[in-house]
């Protein structure tokens, strides 16, 4: 005789299966930012990574989420973790992966004044239209990400993890999710250079001041203070990253 299954038992299991999904959903998620950090250069074959509790605070999830993250990327033998020690970045395998409309290795085929160019056009539109359209609760990630970013300051890998953070959480709340990838694209640019430039003494700092002019005008929800904050954020990775590219940087206009 074949049994049947209830329907309400069924329906009964639905919040316990819903909130396995969005668990599993979370997982890929932070997996997916994780090989983004390696896939643009901000971790590098033979870095480690930052602990699951750091990790678990740059990215504002649980330690069991990043736990998962890891081990879903070390089964693609993307890190490898060992016991006892840190997680080791061991290959940049995930250059394939799309982390705006388009891939690193395709942004970064750009010329640099191309790039810059794009940016100031896009960008600024972008996080005008952000500057009317973000919520209470983004504001709350950004100004927790600042509290993170001042701890930072003698760690580049850390403060580019909340950097991009911060950066994704502004693009995302404007209403043109298309313009916002591709902004996401643009910042991409270069970064294994920014985290070069953010070494050099005092350019975590003159970002951090950045962003917290970005998001003073953010929480006065003004989009021309918003643009201006940007514009200065911009011309400052602009000139960082010439000056790297062309091997002379200069600490007084790095960061």
């Amino acid at each position: 005789m074949v049994s049947r299954v209830s329907p309400k038992s069924v329906f009964a299991q639905a919040p316990d299966l819903r909130a396995e999904l969005t668990r599993r959903t979370v997982r890929e998620r932070i997996s997916d930012k994780l090989a983004s950090l390696i896939a643009s250069g901000i971790l590098q074959v033979g870095d480690e990574l930052p602990s699951e509790r750091e990790l678990a605070s740059l990215l504002a999830v649980s330690r069991e989420t990043v736990r998962g993250a890891i081990q879903t990327l070390a089964a693609k033998g993307v890190v490898e973790i060992a016991q006892g020690a840190r997680t080791r970045v061991v290959s940049r395998n995930v250059d394939t992966l799309k982390i705006g409309v388009t891939s690193p290795s395709a942004i970064n085929s750009y010329d640099i004044e191309s790039v810059h160019n794009a940016r100031l056009l896009v960008e600024r539109a972008v996080v005008a239209e952000a500057a009317m359209r973000i919520d209470d609760e983004t504001l709350t990630r950004l100004e927790q990400s600042l509290a993170i970013q001042k701890h930072t300051m003698r760690d580049p890998v850390h403060f580019l993890i909340c950097d991009r953070e911060f950066h994704i959480a502004i693009y995302r709340s404007a209403s043109n999710l298309l313009l916002a990838d591709f902004v996401i694209d643009l910042y991409t640019f270069m970064l294994d250079h920014r985290r070069v430039a953010v070494s050099q003494p005092g350019a975590i700092e003159r970002s951090y001041r950045d962003h917290v002019a970005i998001y003073e005008a953010l929480r006065a929800r003004d989009p021309q203070a918003v643009v201006e904050a940007f514009g200065r954020h911009i011309d400052r990775i602009y000139a960082t990253t010439v000056e790297i590219l062309a091997g002379r940087p200069k600490e007084k206009r790095i960061g």
